[in-house]
């Protein structure tokens, strides 16, 4: 269904979704369709409406409190919410694709008729069909699960039937009961499960390549780490999660996927089941792309959600922002191994084959970005700004700004506590960093009262250390050549953060320099690059462009301390 597409749907004046429209602006008004949980619903909504107010009549009208709500219209997020429907060129007859999270994970209690208990955690979002596997991957006597059938509170629950419907008064845990069905199979299934994990032969990790490689009949899972240049050594962590994700699968404990976010991201579990260890993000499956799970249009000139981001790189970017997290001196991990400076969790590029992922015509290997699962209590999305540590969210800053990041919300900083209990913000979802234009470029830490703090030294100096050059031929080495496009972003944006620091600005300086105040007026690194590119010849060399670049920010910078 294209987003640009009119439905053969009848707008009727009492549909529910809804028409807070007065007859003397019927001329201000048009109609579009809202996309949502497999259904179309038409909508009248005025042109001066904001972006803000549709989601929340949405909200009312379905009656549910969404933490993460995203409109998509035409292949673009809606992303800003004060932003008016007119000015994202929303026309009679488009679509609004709508993407929510309802909810997080479910803990599940199990007590079997023959007096085994186990718990396992799940997506709200999962059906009965999905826990009879979990159930059946903890208890190998249980394989044929089809033979079986699941009660809660006495009632018989269909496979169809989601678990957000069964913890009707948002339990905390759901008990559930399992027993043999009166129907039974004739032929028992047999799964086989084979897994495969290719190493580069380190002295180093050769003993990880012997630990997990094992072979099977049939391929039926394969998991294989992605290392375009053998001279690259990954670290003992990225072993350790490459290791744990092929013991899960190896185990048939199936891929989980996750409510959240516009693309197929999918938490892989230990060989327990009862553990995260990573997430799988297919390239396939991002938004927009063919394989995208949640019902979004295919792009139509491959260009992603965000401006300058192209369809199929997600997983590129999210590796990239790893590579590129470089370690600040004396920061290491519990295992001894050097952390990034804004702690971007460990990624990788893989292949992964398994039945879990969201397939069309046949099962076929999958390629996209492997990152370490992080233990936290939510997100900052979840609590208020104000007790999150100054230096916390200035590392965050200092990486959004460097990446020109498009798409740095509260939903994607997680919090957790390190081993003294102290506050620390996790880095998430980089698959919109490193974008060919500046235009999407949004920071929701801009409006937390940290941002106006000073940098400390330390961070000033970890800013000064910086080379755009240098991680440039650093990703190349770890086999991505960055487009022209995205390797002068993040040349301006270093150059902007570094002029920045020189003259003493805050995050929240800087990085109103980055972003637009409103989405039809440019912000000011804009405005700096269009004025380079009027003042050099066609010809100019990228040297030169960068220089005039460097010479009207040092201008404009001048005129702001003015």
């Amino acid at each position: 269904m294209s987003s640009a597409g009119v439905l053969a749907i009848p707008i009727r004046e009492d549909s529910g979704l809804l028409s807070p429209v007065f007859s003397r602006e019927l001329n201000e008004s048009i109609h579009v369709y809202v996309a949502m949980s497999g259904s179309v619903v038409p909508m009248r909504v005025l042109k001066s409406e904001t972006i803000e107010s549709v989601k929340l009549r949405i909200k009312s009208y379905k009656g549910f409190v969404a933490k993460d709500q995203k409109l998509v219209c035409k292949g673009r997020e809606l992303s800003r919410s004060n932003s008016l429907v007119r000015d994202y060129g929303v026309e009679d007859g488009n679509v609004l694709h709508l993407v929510i999270r309802l909810s997080d994970l479910q803990s599940i209690n199990v007590k079997t008729s023959c007096g085994e208990e186990f718990a396992f955690e799940v997506q709200r979002n999962c059906d009965v069909g999905y826990i009879k596997r979990r159930i059946a991957d903890k208890n190998k006597k249980l394989a044929d699960f089809d033979e079986h059938e699941v009660l809660c509170d006495g009632e018989e629950l269909e496979d169809q039937r989601l678990i957000n419907d069964i913890s009707k008064h948002n339990d905390a845990v759901i008990h559930l009961f399992v027993r043999k069905s009166a129907k039974i199979r004739a032929t028992p299934r047999e799964k086989t499960y084979e897994l495969s994990v290719v190493a580069s032969q380190s002295n180093d990790t050769r003993k990880y390549d012997e630990e997990i490689h094992q072979q099977t009949p049939e391929k039926d899972v394969l998991l294989e780490p992605i290392i375009l240049n053998q001279k690259v050594e990954l670290s003992l962590a990225i072993w350790d999660m490459i290791k744990s994700t092929a013991e899960g699968l190896d185990n048939a404990n199936t891929p989980i996927r996750s409510s959240e976010g516009t693309g197929g991201a999918y938490l892989m579990q230990d060989a327990t089941g009862n553990k995260h260890v990573s997430v799988f993000k297919p390239i396939d499956e991002e938004p927009m792309a063919v394989n995208n799970p949640r019902g979004l249009p295919l792009s139509e000139n491959g260009e992603g959600l965000k401006k300058g981001t192209s369809v199929g790189e997600g997983a590129f970017r999210e590796v990239a922002a790893y590579v590129l997290d470089h370690p600040k001196a004396g920061r290491r991990s519990f295992s001894g191994e050097d952390i990034g400076f804004a702690g971007v969790p460990p990624t990788i590029m893989a292949k992964c084959l398994h039945m879990g992922f969201n397939h069309q015509d046949s099962i076929n290997v999958k390629i996209g970005s492997l990152q370490m699962f992080m233990q936290n209590r939510g997100s900052c999305e979840d609590m208020g700004p104000s007790s999150f540590p100054v230096e916390e969210v200035h590392k965050i800053s200092v990486f959004d700004i460097r990446m020109a990041n498009a798409d740095r919300h509260a939903g994607n900083i997680l919090v957790s506590k390190d081993k003294d209990g102290k506050t620390v913000l996790i880095p998430i979802d980089h698959g919109y960093c490193l974008p060919k234009s500046f235009e999407d470029c949004t920071f929701d830490w801009l409006y937390w009262p940290q941002a106006r703090k000073p940098y400390s030294p330390d961070t000033v100096e970890y800013i000064k250390s910086l080379d755009a050059d240098e991680d440039i031929a650093l990703l190349k080495f770890h086999g991505w050549d960055l487009p022209q496009d995205c390797a002068r972003t993040l040349r301006i944006s270093t150059m902007l953060l570094k002029k920045g620091v020189e003259r003493g600005l805050t995050p929240f300086d800087i990085g109103n320099i980055m972003c637009r105040e409103t989405l039809n007026e440019e912000s000011l690194i804009e405005e700096i690059v269009q004025e380079a590119e009027d003042s050099v010849l066609p010809c100019t060399s990228e040297g030169s462009f960068l220089e005039t670049v460097s010479q009207i920010m040092d201008r404009r910078l001048r005129e702001i301390a003015k």
